[in-house]
């Protein structure tokens, strides 16, 4: 992704969907085997959806303009997308109805101060505030020593994208389930461009994991998208080992494109006895900078 190009993106997006479904998967006869395309034909897509072979072609070369809610939602229904993947559908739609305007540099985000409190009174779980692009900017206590690997890059902002791709090794230590992370973070980074096309500092991102990893090359083109849920985190933490955690994102509506990530652990598991130990461990790092600054001052 360097600067967006929205009728690439289109066409690529639907052709890549179209790919992945049989006929068979669509209700559709085969034909026999000797069908020189991979997935549906267009005019099979044309048909499921209820439109013109010429109208879905125009479709898939790359002009949504005027494409109505019904016409996106029968095309989305007939491609099989789910529902990040209608999302970014309708998304492209937007895009290609909306004026074209100067590409304004978005203002850094800083964290409010209340804000910070939250984070602060929040003692027994691990949480932090992100952006859309994954850029850590701010972090209680717990969630500093939790995401001690990520941090040992003095980059700031930290950025989790940036330590899954350009990092590996440390990454696929840490995370159990490393392949299903590099997906969803490509995936959720694609997301984030459909809907911020124009954001230079997504751009400057992308076009940086694009250059360093090949990895991230390959599950960019994919097309694939997700939407930002709560789900599930396994993690090896160098320090207390293993920790299978509960995750909720929360987006924050006085602040929009950031949201509050809380990390926890049924009580009584081992996992929870992990927290707790990693929080005293925290807490005792943190006392034995303060003491070592209060000597050197």
């Amino acid at each position: 992704m360097t600067r967006t190009d929205l009728r690439a993106d289109i066409r690529e997006f639907l052709t890549s969907r179209r790919a992945r479904i049989g006929p068979e998967q669509a209700g559709l006869p085969a034909y026999g085997g000797n069908r020189r395309v991979k997935g549906l034909r267009r005019e099979e897509v044309a048909l499921l959806a209820g439109v013109s072979v010429d109208y879905y072609v125009r479709m898939e070369r790359g002009s949504l303009a005027g494409t109505s809610d019904g016409v996106l939602d029968a095309v989305a229904s007939a491609l099989q997308l789910d529902e990040a993947e209608r999302a970014y559908l309708f998304q492209l739609a937007r895009r290609s109805g909306a004026p074209t305007g100067p590409r304004r540099r978005r203002p850094a985000v800083a964290v409010r101060s209340a804000l910070q409190q939250v984070l602060g009174a929040i003692s027994d779980a691990p949480a932090w505030i992100r952006n859309g692009r994954y850029d850590v900017l701010a972090m209680n206590q717990l969630a500093r020593a939790l995401y001690s690997p990520m941090l040992a890059d003095p980059r700031r902002p930290a950025n989790t994208a940036r330590f899954v791709y350009l990092a590996p090794e440390a990454a696929k230590d840490f995370f159990v389930d490393y392949d299903q992370i590099v997906g969803d973070a490509a995936a959720k980074l694609r997301m984030e461009a459909g809907h911020n096309p124009h954001d230079e500092e997504l751009i400057a991102l992308v076009g940086e994991l694009s250059t360093c990893s090949g990895l991230f090359r390959q599950r960019w083109a994919s097309q694939d998208v997700r939407l930002r849920r709560s789900g599930h985190k396994r993690l090896r933490h160098p320090i207390v080992g293993r920790l299978d955690l509960d995750v909720e994102s929360f987006e924050l509506a006085a602040e929009p494109g950031l949201h509050l990530n809380v990390y926890t652990a049924a009580a009584g598991t081992p996992t929870a006895d992990n927290l707790a130990l990693l929080a005293s461990w925290a807490a005792t790092q943190e006392a034995l900078a303060t003491e070592v600054d209060a000597n050197n001052g």
